[in-house]
């Protein structure tokens, strides 16, 4: 069935007018002959019979749109909402897939933990994970489990992510706990429970709940690693005096995916956060939004040939635009909504942030008003949402700008050779390190290197005479820069992320910058 053949749409007879009834849509307002009550019509209120847009000619007859303009029309309408459900969406497809995507190496929402004991390396395709970190990241599923508690281990930083992907309370520094440790007890939307003391409670507005974490490697990895596997515990409140014991798995070096889909699957995915979690987690209007595809809770999501191939095309645009909007935010002209993205904006510097001036809430400075590329900015290429994360203190944390394009702002091409020049005395306290990542997954880049980056840790890094450095992107290292590149593919793009690992002032305050990624011709 067609979308407007419904109780209210127009018969389906010939669209083909009368000859005299032709001619007096054709004429002009003006020329219709005026009764005791005629007014003028304003030029603003006219619908003219035809109209050419972008999406075809519209025909009506004296405003009454003909049979094939709604349909036209209402393709249009489902393709855009298509577009729009993908754009705000993102952020359930997103985190249910980190949350999801673990499982086949058999983590649960209890006592089996996703640990990146040896680093986190290329295998895995996680949207632009570091290869210096070491991640734990336990997921829940209040649903099943009830209220459960999560015993945190001294020296840990993260958050936890509802299953909108959205901020709800830190943990370690930002944290309750003062990067101390101690109990945290996650409470589902349901929950009418006692709430028992001692422990920092967290209220979740949804029954998946995404935990990321950062253990400190200060000592060592093996040190970090023993202090997670010795100290974090998971388990059900109501197994509290006899939890089970806890596991472990290593995503080092296997293949797992937790980026969602770009294709009709997307929908799906979203469909399933819908049904699992409660009405309320979304307000009316995009539950409204998502209705008018076909995706409302408690209903089959099943929609038909046409809304199928609608929402293929819907979802290929909506990636388009998200891409766009990645590696080409509008910072200037009549929309520059995404001034405050560019990490040096006074030289329209390629290098941007991961937050549009830093506001992982993405309301604007007034706090009031949504900016949904900053959202789309972040959801399409990141993970992790926390105030922490764009916070930079002097000496602590890390920092880091990401370059999507060269110079020129044109994408990399992974079969020609770049360099990015690092000045003498980079400010991190710590180190640095530049990673390269796939334009496809927003991923670690897969090559012969297990783990793509360069910086002040690789080993036999080459120094300039002046203290900086040269590191190169080529399919085959430079001669005698070995140690300064990192390898890139031919046929495949690839974009770069620099981070500080404790920034210091000249890092903050601008006063030191690398270079552009620079085409070596």
């Amino acid at each position: 069935m067609s979308a407007c053949q419904n109780e209210q749409s127009p018969p389906a007879a010939s669209t083909a007018l009368p000859q005299e009834h032709a001619q007096a849509a054709e004429s002009s307002p003006k020329e219709l002959k005026t009764y005791a009550q005629t007014t003028e019509l304003p030029e603003g209120l006219h619908t003219p019979d035809v109209v050419e847009t972008s999406i075809g000619t519209l025909k009506f007859t004296d405003g009454a749109p003909l049979p094939e303009t709604a349909e036209l029309v209402y393709e249009n309408l489902d393709r855009m909402r298509g577009v729009d459900v993908f754009l705000k969406t993102m952020s359930a497809a997103s985190v249910r897939q980190l949350m999801v995507g673990p499982e086949v190496l058999g983590t649960n929402h209890n006592n089996k933990v996703m640990i990146s004991d040896k680093l986190l390396d290329s295998k895995a395709y996680f949207l632009t994970g570091n290869t210096s970190t070491l991640y734990v990241m336990p997921t829940f599923n209040l649903k099943e489990t009830g209220a459960t508690v999560l015993e945190v281990p001294p020296g840990m930083l993260g958050a936890f992510n509802d299953a909108w992907f959205r901020y709800m309370q830190d943990v370690g520094p930002m944290g309750p706990d003062k990067g101390k440790g101690g109990k945290f007890l996650l409470l589902p939307p349901d929950y009418e429970g006692d709430i028992p003391a001692g422990y920092f409670v967290v209220k979740s507005p949804t029954y998946r709940i995404w935990t990321f974490m950062r253990g400190s490697i200060a000592n060592g990895i093996e040190a970090g690693v023993k202090n997670i596997t010795d100290n974090l515990k998971v388990y059900p409140l109501a197994q509290k005096d006899s939890p089970s014991k806890m596991e472990f798995i290593s995503v080092s070096g296997i293949h797992i995916n937790t980026v969602h889909d770009n294709d009709f699957h997307f929908y799906e995915h979203v469909n399933a956060v819908i049904q699992e979690e409660p009405l309320e987690m979304i307000d009316a209007e995009t539950r409204g939004l998502l209705a008018s595809i076909g995706i409302e809770k408690g209903k089959e999501f099943n929609p038909d040939e046409r809304m199928k191939r609608i929402l293929t095309d819907a979802v290929a645009i909506a990636n388009a635009t998200a891409r766009s909007i990645v590696w080409y935010p509008r910072v200037s002209g009549s929309v520059d909504n995404m001034k405050g993205i560019q990490v040096y904006p006074d030289t329209n510097s390629a290098w941007l942030m991961a937050w549009v001036d830093k506001n992982v809430f993405f309301n604007g400075k007034d706090g009031q008003t949504m900016n949904s590329d900053a959202r789309a900015m972040f959801y399409y290429p990141y993970t992790a949402v926390t105030p922490a994360m764009a916070v930079t203190i002097p000496g602590a944390g890390s920092d880091y700008g990401i370059a999507y394009v060269d110079a020129d702002k044109q994408p990399m091409d992974g079969a020609l050779t770049y360099k990015i020049h690092v000045p003498a005395n980079p400010p991190a306290k710590d180190f640095w390190a530049i990673t390269a990542y796939d334009t496809q997954t927003r991923s670690q880049l897969q090559t012969d290197q297990k783990l793509p980056t360069v910086g002040s840790q690789t080993e036999g890094l080459k120094m300039n005479e002046d203290g900086s450095f040269d590191i190169y992107f080529a399919p085959e290292a430079p001669a005698g820069y070995e140690s300064n590149w990192l390898q890139t593919i031919p046929g495949k793009s690839w974009f770069a992320g620099f981070r500080m690992y404790g920034p210091m002032e000249a890092w903050i305050n601008k006063t030191w910058r690398p270079s552009e990624i620079e085409l070596v011709k």
